[in-house]
C-alpha cells in the first residue's frame, strides 16, 4: 500500500455506515479522510476500514473543530503533499462552525475538487441519518438497501440472567456500545462464530416479561456453539416483531419457538436468493 504522503487523491467525510453514497466517493480516490466523532455509529472507528480496500486516514473532530476553512485546507496539503484531487459530497461542510462548504473548498484548493451529487436508491436519498431513522423504526430491509449490505453490530459476551438455557433457549448475551441499535424487538440475524456466519434469531430491548433490564440476546439456530467468549458480530437479515410482554415464561417460550421458525424461514429465503444471484 502506498505511504500516505504519496497519495494524490482523497475523499473527505464522516463515512459513518460506508453506505452506497459513500462508496460513490470512495471508488474515485486512493485514500479516504474520515472525520471521527463520538457515539451513535453505524460503523464505529476503525471498523469503517472493513468496507473498503482504500487507505483510511482519521481526523478526530475535536482536534480539527477549531480550524477555519483555510487552516483545514492547509492541513490537508501538509498531510498529503502530493495531493491533486479531493472528492466530497454535495452537502460537505468543514471548518470552524461549518463555515466552509463544497464550493468554498473548490476556491481554496488549487487542485481538482469533485463534488458528488446526492445519491438515491429507489428514489430515497442515501444519508447516514436516513439509515439510522429506518433502523429506529425496525425497517431493516430499507436500511440494508441504503447501506448496500446487511447492518452489522458487535458486542462482548457477558453473563446473562441464566433463564435462557434453563427455561427458554440458550442465548449469547452481548454488551453493545457505540452502535445505533434498531427498534426494540426480534430479528432474523446471522451471527459470526469463529469464521462461520450462522443463522440466528436476536432480541434487542427491555426484558419486560422478566426483569425489565435492557438486553441484546442472540440464539444460534440448530447448532450447539458451546462456550463462546470475547467479541461477537451479528448482521440483521429481517425484522420479525416488536418487543412485547407475555403472561409468563411458557407463553414467552412458545413465542420464541415461533420466532426461531420464522427466522429459519427468512434465512433460507435469503440464502436461496444469493445462490440464484
Amino acid at each position: 500500500m502506498k505511504l500516505k504522503n504519496t497519495i494524490k487523491s482523497i475523499a473527505i467525510g464522516s463515512f459513518d455506515g460506508m453506505h452506497v453514497a459513500h462508496q460513490t466517493l470512495i471508488e474515485q480516490v486512493e485514500a479516504i479522510v474520515i472525520i471521527e466523532r463520538n457515539g451513535g455509529y453505524l460503523t464505529p472507528g476503525h471498523k469503517r476500514s472493513f468496507y473498503t480496500s482504500k487507505m483510511c486516514c482519521f481526523y478526530h473532530f475535536d482536534k480539527i473543530r477549531s480550524l477555519n476553512p483555510e487552516a483545514f485546507v492547509h492541513k490537508l496539503k501538509e498531510d498529503f503533499p502530493h495531493l491533486e484531487k479531493i472528492v466530497v459530497g454535495y452537502d460537505f461542510a468543514f471548518g470552524k462552525a461549518k463555515a466552509g462548504n463544497a464550493d468554498h473548498l473548490n476556491k481554496l484548493f488549487d487542485g481538482e475538487v469533485c463534488i458528488i451529487k446526492e445519491v438515491c436508491v429507489e428514489g430515497i436519498p442515501v444519508h447516514s441519518r436516513t439509515i439510522k431513522a429506518y433502523l429506529k423504526k425496525g425497517n431493516i430491509a430499507l436500511a440494508n438497501k441504503l447501506l448496500g449490505r446487511a447492518y452489522v453490530i458487535e458486542g462482548e459476551v457477558i453473563k446473562g440472567q441464566g433463564l435462557g438455557k434453563k427455561e427458554l433457549v440458550p442465548t449469547l448475551n452481548l454488551s453493545v456500545d457505540h452502535y445505533q441499535l434498531p427498534l426494540e424487538g426480534v430479528y432474523a440475524t446471522r451471527t459470526k462464530i469463529g469464521e462461520k456466519w450462522l443463522s440466528s434469531v436476536s432480541f434487542l430491548g427491555h426484558r419486560v416479561t422478566t426483569d425489565s433490564s435492557f438486553a441484546v440476546e442472540v440464539h444460534v439456530i440448530d447448532r450447539d456453539i458451546g462456550e463462546v467468549s470475547g467479541m461477537v458480530s451479528f448482521e440483521f437479515v429481517a425484522f420479525i416483531r416488536e418487543n412485547q410482554k407475555f403472561d409468563g415464561l411458557n407463553t414467552l417460550k412458545k413465542q420464541i419457538e415461533e420466532d426461531i421458525a420464522r427466522a429459519s424461514e427468512l434465512s433460507s429465503k435469503r440464502n436461496s436468493h444469493y445462490q440464484q444471484s
